[in-house]
């Protein structure tokens, strides 16, 4: 368990919001910090400290939290923040970053303040955030995570990636892993329902087969069948993790061919729907007519 009482937590989305309420509920003092004034509202009534400014949150804090859009704003806010980090603060970079650009970030962070930086991304979702459920995948030396993992634990299940940017690497991976079954798992769906299948008994023979996956455990039933499309996942924060997995598998001189392709459709469903997108809406675009597959003749 870490001996870090202080945690400035920079970012306050829907993801960010009910993690740091929930460290705030389990004792740790949270300072924080969002451009939404209504966003540092609900932490304060939550328990957590706000405060107008990243610079002002990190004052005095043991480890920095950030929950931000990308590695542009990270970069962004850690310039904001720099001079106020006391010595041998952790910054826990929960994000979703580009994995150059966060051991970039690390060396130059260790180099210059002698400020530790871990990558520590999530998956599960605002129910994972809320329920602290969340898989955390950190990417650093051994000695910074265990320091991270007291704190981390409060949010979910820990698991050591390898050294820094490493979890921001699987995440990004993991995500067009999930992008790419849940399209096909969409046009499965819809096919099956063409032909007469009652889509709930399509999930159930999947799930019990070698078709299952967290599209046809999760997101169909809950999200898609319903008709809520209300995961709390960006259709974009999707595509971005996509293309950041994609840039990683060419960096590393290996291709995602069918990883390319997914990102298309994905870029296509981005253009229909449009900003605000839950992630989980690409399955509209699958069963329209004018899909993102063929040309769009409405306009």
């Amino acid at each position: 368990m870490t001996s870090d009482n202080s945690v400035a937590f920079i970012g306050l989305g829907a993801m960010g919001l009910p993690m740091a309420a929930r460290l705030v509920a389990t004792g740790v003092a949270v300072r924080g910090f969002d451009l939404s004034e209504t966003a540092r509202a609900d932490l304060t009534a939550a328990g957590g400290q706000a405060f107008p400014s990243p610079a002002e949150a990190v004052v005095g804090s043991d480890v920095v939290v950030l929950m931000l859009p990308d590695s542009t704003v990270v970069e962004a806010v850690m310039a904001q923040i720099r001079g106020s980090l006391k010595p041998a603060t952790l910054v826990i970079d929960m994000s979703s970053s580009e994995p150059l650009r966060t051991r970039q970030l690390a060396d130059d962070l260790r180099t210059r303040e002698g400020v530790d930086l871990v990558d520590a991304p999530v998956s599960g979702g605002v129910k994972g955030a809320r329920s602290g459920t969340l898989t955390i995948m950190v990417g650093g030396q051994p000695g910074q995570v265990d320091r991270a993992r007291g704190l981390l634990e409060h949010l979910g299940v820990v698991k050591h990636a390898g050294p820094v940017g490493a979890g921001h690497a699987v995440k990004a991976l993991n995500n067009l892993l999930s992008a790419t079954h849940l399209w096909v798992t969409s046009e499965a769906m819809l096919a099956g329902e063409r032909f007469g299948l009652d889509p709930s008994v399509m999930l159930e023979i999947f799930n019990g087969s070698s078709g299952r996956s967290g599209s046809t455990e999760n997101k169909w039933p809950n999200f898609i069948l319903p008709g809520t499309f209300d995961s709390g996942f960006a259709l974009r924060l999707m595509l971005k993790d996509m293309r950041i997995a994609a840039d990683l598998a060419r960096q590393v001189g290996l291709p995602s061919a069918l990883g390319e392709a997914a990102i298309e459709q994905w870029a296509r469903a981005d253009q229909r729907l449009g900003p605000g997108a839950d992630h989980t809406e690409v399955a509209r675009c699958v069963a329209d007519r004018s899909s993102p597959e063929q040309p769009d003749q409405s306009d």
